[in-house]
């Protein structure tokens, strides 16, 4: 059962990079499936050729279908020409094998699409995008990093053709210093019937980089910047949206406070806040995550599983740890644990509760590694 067994167990196995999923604990319930739920060990999805410009591989992201089969993509360092662009690739055995499979190319700029993709399965339809489209958001950036872009593909056909949707945001020099004024890191979800757009956002000039979202009901047509989370002081630079639903009808955000105070005196700690609706954060008060004594930095990726205890859980990663900090109770903040795994901390390791949630993906890559695996405990 996920949760502290399962990450108890993973004490003793040595890691590796990239995915990853938690089996779970002797007795646990796992219902009959097309594919077997299994262990997934360094099975090499991707490794980059010589010719691929540092850090080769990076960035991480995935998507699963309903009927089991997993999507991958990444940063992809390809030299130029041609346009870079996100590869995906495909495994139908629960990450045993992969192979490549598509990609998703920029079709409207003529700059490639470049960083921090971002998988998501449309739970219902958006304007004429059927449910079970899967989108893809991402950064087109030129080569010369003049502009930023966040543009939206979509693929009704399970992954194998993308076509162009929309432009969600647009910003300038792709420089995270303040004073620049880019766009970076989408995060899709669906709520009340409208698709919801997070970034993070550096074009107010009353804001070194705040966090933001902007909805729409047919993937097309955006509406107003609303902000989710903006500091009074112009240098704090929160950022790295990511959201997770919580049973109790409440909505759980982390994100890394760029400034923000932190016990450890630690750059960009983890911090999080909880809400009514995932559309009024910055009403909701930001809170740091300290697990006993440890507090988390850069690049916090939360998801929640229904297994765990009648609360469920709530799991987030952060690039300081390998480890996975766990709250069974809502986000209580003084109920952080903090667990091994048998993965590397890593920049935007991101996290998945799998079709079965008693199964937790662990998805990241390693620069000097420069390889894409699939690794997993019992």
């Amino acid at each position: 059962m996920f949760g502290p067994n399962v990450f108890a167990a993973c004490l003793a196995l040595a890691s590796s990079i990239s995915f990853g999923h938690t089996a779970p604990a002797v007795g646990a319930a796992v219902e009959a499936r097309a594919v077997a739920d299994h262990v997934v060990t360094k099975q090499t999805i991707f490794y980059p050729p010589t010719s691929y410009k540092t850090p080769r591989t990076l960035y991480g992201r995935t998507a699963q279908l309903a009927d089991g089969t997993l999507l991958a993509t990444w940063e992809n360092y390809s030299p130029e020409p041609p346009m870079v662009y996100f590869p995906i690739y495909k495994s139908s055995d629960k990450g045993q094998t992969w192979t490549s499979f598509s990609t998703v190319t920029d079709q409207v700029n003529g700059w490639g699409l470049r960083w921090e993709p971002f998988l998501y399965v449309l739970p219902q339809a958006i304007g004429s995008l059927p449910k079970g489209t899967i989108l893809c958001a991402g950064l087109s950036v030129p080569d010369d990093l003049s502009h930023t872009k966040i543009d939206l593909y979509a693929s009704k056909d399970n992954g194998a053709t993308w076509s162009f949707v929309s432009s969600i945001a647009e910003g300038g020099v792709a420089i995270s210093t303040n004073g620049y004024t880019p766009v970076w890191e989408p995060f899709l979800m669906v709520y009340k019937n409208q698709l919801v757009a997070y970034y993070s956002d550096q074009r107010d000039p009353a804001h070194g980089q705040k966090l933001v979202h902007q909805v729409s009901s047919d993937a097309v047509n955006w509406g107003a910047v609303i902000n989710d989370v903006a500091y009074p002081t112009y240098s704090q630079r929160p950022g790295m949206t990511t959201i997770a639903p919580l049973p109790n009808g409440q909505w759980i955000m982390t994100y890394e406070y760029g400034g923000g105070p932190n016990p450890k005196n630690a750059g960009y700690p983890v911090y999080y806040r909880i809400s009514s609706s995932p559309l009024t954060f910055n009403s909701a008060p930001g809170q740091i995550l300290n697990a006993g004594g440890t507090v988390p930095t850069s690049s916090p990726y939360v998801v929640w599983s229904p297994s765990g205890g009648v609360n469920g859980t709530i799991a987030v990663s952060a690039n300081s740890s390998p480890e996975i900090f766990v709250n069974t109770k809502l986000g209580d903040p003084n109920s952080w644990v903090m667990y091994n795994t048998p993965q590397w901390g890593s920049y935007s390791r991101e996290l998945r509760v799998m079709d079965n949630p008693d199964y937790l993906l662990i998805r990241y890559e390693v620069a000097e590694l420069v390889g894409v695996y699939v690794e997993a405990c019992v």
